[in-house]
C-alpha cells in the first residue's frame, strides 16, 4: 500500500543554498532512503492490522464452528465470512500471482498459494484456506523484519555522510552541501561535527573518532598533513581541512556503494537455490495435478475431494519460499554484520570462497608491519655533506606517496629543493630523475644495477631498509630506515593458524635479510623478500597452478594491485591502502588490522553455517510432510508447519546471525 504524500520539512537552521542542494539529484540517496523508509513503515502498519482483523475473524469463525455452533452460520454466511477473513491478507497475493503471469513468470510461490487456498474454498476447507494465507501473511512480515533489521545494518553508512560543510570563501565560512566544495578548499569542522570531506588536516593535530569507517570505538588522534576521512566525527577542537577528494569520490560514499553493490553479487549457492526454484515450483504444480487424475485410474474408491484435498496440502507444503527467503537473507545478515566489524565484502561470492580458503599470502610493509617508516642514519660518501645529499633525495621524493617517501619528507631540510624534469616511477626499484642535467636516483639496489652502477658490499649485511642514492652515475651515499610490526601482526598469523590454514607465506619487495627476520619472528613457515611487483604475482600464480590451493592475499600498496586482482581472494587495507588496491580487492579491512581476516573469515563460516542449516531444515521437513501430504496422512495445518513454520524457523536462525559476537 502506498503512503499518503507528506509535504517535506525543512530545517530553518540550515541555509537555503544546503536545503535547495539536499532536494537535487545529487543528494536523492539520502531522501530516497527516508522516503522509503516511511512507506515502509506505513506499509508494514498496515500489513499488521489487515493480518490482525483476518485473526480475529478466524478465531471467531472457528469458535462458532466447533463450540458455539449457531444455526445461521452455515451456506453462504460462512462463506462470506470466511471470504471477509481471506481477503485482507489473500488479494496482496492473489494481485503478485496475476502480475507475475503477466510478465510470463506463471510457477511463483503467489501463485502455488493462490491456488491452495482458493481450491480450500472451493471443497468448503474455508478455515484452512484462510489460515494458510493468514500464516502465509505472517512470514512475510517476519521476513520483511528480518530484512529490514540486517538492510539498517548497511543504510547506517547514510548518516554519518555530513550533509553539511563550512568553506571558507570570500574571507569567511559559510555553509553549503559536500557536493559544492571543490578540491583544495579549505573546509572548518567543529566539535561534535562530522568531517563532511576527505582531505589532509591543517590544524596541528585533532582527536577523532573513526567508527563509522573502521567499526573501533577507540579515538585516533591524527597530526598536521596527515589524512583525515569524511564521516569522522571530531572530538576536540575546533580543526581545518584541505579537501583532497569530491563528496561523490569520499571513502565513506565509495564504502557505501561498495555495501550495497555487494548484495547484488549473489553467491554460487544463492543462484543455485533461485535456479532450482525456478525448475522445482512447476515441477511441483504438475506433480499436484498428478495426484488429483491419475488415482481416478487406479483407486476403487476414487472420490475427488479428497484427492483434490490432497495435492492442495501439497502445493502448500511444496512452497519454496523458505529456501529462497531464508539464503539470501542469510548472506544479507553477513554482509550487514561484517560491515559493522570494519570489513566489506564486495559481494556475497566472496564470503562462500572465503570458508574454502587454504593458503594465505601476506604483503610485509603496511600490513604487517605498521609502514610508518623513520630515518635511522644517512651515510654520505665523498664531499657531499647529509644535508646536500638529501636535498637531492627530497627533490625526487616530494611527490610519492610511498611510506618510505613519507619518511624521507619529515627531513628537517632547511634549504630550498631542486627543480626536476623527467621524473619517473621504477615500480619495485625507486625514482629516477634530473637535477641540473645530472641523472639522480634514489632507490634500491636493483635500480642502481640497471643504471649500471655499483654499491658498497656492506650494504648487504645491513638489515633495515636501505635507500641507496646515486648522482651523475656515481654512488654517493645511503640513508637507513626502520619500520616496526603491527601490534596484531603475531595474533594474525596465530589467527590463521588456529582457524586450520598451514600454508602460509609472506612476499616483501624488502630487502630479503629483513623479511626473512620478520618471518622469523613471527612465525611464518615461507618468506621471500627482494621481490618486485611482477614477481609476487608470479609466486601467487605458482601457487594457483595447484588447483587445490584457494588462495587469499593480503596487501595495502599500489604495487599489489597486480596480485590483490590475480589471487582468489584479494583482501586490502582501507585506510592506509592506494585507492588502486582497494578498488582491486573483493574484500577490504577499514581498521588496517591484518588480525581482521580472521574475523572475516570466522562470519562467512558462520553465515555458511546458517544457511547450510536452513537448506538441511527446509528440505527435510518438506520431503517428510510431502510424503504424507501425498498419501492423504498430512493436512493443511500440517502444510501450513512446513511451509511458512519452516520459513519462520529459517528467518530466526538468518537474523541469529547479527547476534553474535566476534572478536
Amino acid at each position: 500500500m502506498e503512503a499518503p504524500n507528506t509535504e517535506k520539512k525543512t530545517n530553518e537552521n540550515i541555509p537555503q543554498e544546503v536545503t535547495d542542494c539536499c532536494q537535487s539529484d545529487t543528494c536523492s540517496l539520502t531522501s530516497d532512503t527516508i522516503e522509503s523508509d516511511a512507506q515502509e513503515t506505513l506499509a508494514g502498519m498496515d500489513t499488521r492490522l489487515l493480518s490482525l482483523f483476518s485473526f480475529v475473524l478466524l478465531i471467531i469463525g472457528l469458535a462458532i464452528d466447533h463450540f458455539w455452533q449457531f444455526s445461521f452460520f452455515q451456506g453462504w454466511v460462512r462463506l462470506a465470512w470466511y471470504g471477509l477473513a481471506y481477503l485482507p491478507v489473500g488479494f496482496p497475493v492473489l494481485k503478485a500471482a496475476l502480475g507475475s503471469i503477466k510478465n510470463g513468470d506463471f510457477f511463483t510461490e503467489f501463485l502455488l498459494m493462490s491456488m491452495a487456498t482458493i481450491g480450500a474454498f472451493a471443497i468448503g476447507e474455508y478455515a484452512e484456506g484462510v489460515a494458510v494465507m493468514l500464516f502465509y501473511s505472517i512470514g512475510e512480515m517476519f521476513q520483511a523484519k528480518a530484512v529490514s533489521r540486517a538492510k539498517n545494518n548497511i543504510k547506517a553508512l547514510l548518516d554519518v555522510r555530513s550533509k553539511i560543510a563550512h568553506v571558507y570563501r570570500n574571507n569567511s565560512f559559510s555553509s553549503v552541501h559536500p557536493t559544492a566544495v571543490k578540491l583544495g578548499e579549505k573546509v572548518q569542522v567543529k566539535v561534535g561535527e562530522r568531517i563532511p570531506l576527505d582531505g589532509v588536516l591543517l590544524s596541528e593535530k585533532a582527536r577523532l573518532n573513526t567508527a563509522s569507517l573502521t567499526g573501533e570505538s577507540k579515538p585516533n588522534t591524527v597530526y598536521k598533513r596527515e589524512k583525515v576521512f569524511a564521516g569522522t566525527i571530531n572530538l576536540s577542537g575546533l580543526i581545518e581541512i584541505e579537501v583532497t577528494a569530491l563528496f561523490k569520490d569520499s571513502s565513506i560514499t565509495r564504502i557505501l556503494e561498495l555495501v550495497q553493490n555487494a548484495t547484488n553479487k549473489k553467491a554460487k549457492t544463492e543462484l543455485l537455490i533461485r535456479k532450482l526454484a525456478k525448475t522445482y515450483t512447476p515441477i511441483v504444480v504438475y506433480l499436484a495435478i498428478a495426484i488429483v487424475i491419475l488415482p481416478y485410474f487406479f483407486v476403487t474408491d476414487y472420490l475427488f475431494s479428497d484427492w483434490l484435498y490432497r495435492a492442495l496440502v501439497f502445493l502448500v507444503i511444496s512452497c519454496p519460499c523458505a529456501l529462497v527467503i531464508s539464503i539470501p537473507l542469510g548472506y544479507f545478515g553477513g554482509l550487514g554484520v561484517a560491515s559493522k566489524h570494519g570489513i566489506l565484502f564486495k559481494g556475497a561470492s566472496y564470503m562462500e570462497l572465503m570458508t574454502k580458503v587454504n593458503t594465505v599470502v601476506l604483503d610485509k610493509t603496511g600490513t604487517l608491519t605498521q609502514g610508518i617508516f623513520s630515518i635511522q642514519a644517512i651515510v654520505t660518501e665523498g664531499k657531499l655533506t647529509k644535508d646536500e645529499c638529501m636535498r637531492y633525495v627530497l627533490s625526487l621524493e616530494k611527490n610519492s606517496t610511498h611510506p618510505i617517501a613519507k619518511a624521507l619528507l619529515n627531513y628537517p631540510l632547511e634549504s630550498t629543493l631542486y627543480p626536476v624534469t623527467g621524473l619517473q616511477e621504477i615500480g619495485g626499484k625507486g625514482l629516477s630523475g634530473n637535477i641540473h642535467g645530472k641523472v639522480v636516483l634514489v632507490g634500491n639496489k636493483k635500480l642502481l644495477e640497471q643504471y649500471g652502477i655499483s654499491s658498497p658490499t656492506r650494504i648487504d649485511s645491513i638489515e633495515e631498509t636501505t635507500v641507496l642514492i646515486a648522482i651523475d652515475h656515481l654512488f654517493v651515499g645511503y640513508i637507513i630506515i626502520a619500520d616496526r610490526l603491527k601490534e596484531d601482526a603475531l595474533a594474525t598469523i596465530n589467527g590463521i593458524k588456529k582457524a586450520g590454514i598451514k600454508n602460509i607465506t609472506m612476499l616483501s619487495g624488502d630487502k630479503d635479510s629483513i623479511t626473512q627476520k620478520v618471518a622469523k619472528s613471527l612465525g611464518i613457515p615461507t618468506a621471500k623478500g627482494g621481490l618486485l611487483p611482477e614477481d609476487k604475482l608470479k609466486e601467487v600464480i605458482l601457487l594457483q597452478e595447484d588447483t587445490t590451493n584457494i588462495v587469499a592475499f593480503i596487501g595495502d600498496g599500489i604495487n599489489d594491485a597486480p596480485v590483490l586482482a590475480a589471487s582468489h581472494i584479494g583482501i586490502a587495507m582501507g585506510t592506509m591502502g592506494s585507492d588502486v588496491a582497494i578498488e582491486t580487492a573483493a574484500i577490504i579491512l577499514q581498521t588496517d588490522q591484518p588480525s581482521k581476516f580472521s574475523t572475516a573469515l570466522e562470519i562467512s563460516k558462520s553465515t555458511q553455517a546458517v544457511i547450510r542449516q536452513n537448506i538441511y531444515l527446509a528440505f527435510g521437513v518438506k520431503i517428510i510432510v510431502l510424503s504424507l501430504g501425498a498419501f492423504g496422512m498430512a493436512n493443511m495445518w500440517g502444510a501450513v508447519f512446513s511451509d511458512v513454520g519452516v520459513a519462520f524457523l529459517a528467518i530466526l536462525n538468518a537474523v541469529r546471525l547479527q547476534y553474535m559476537k566476534w572478536e
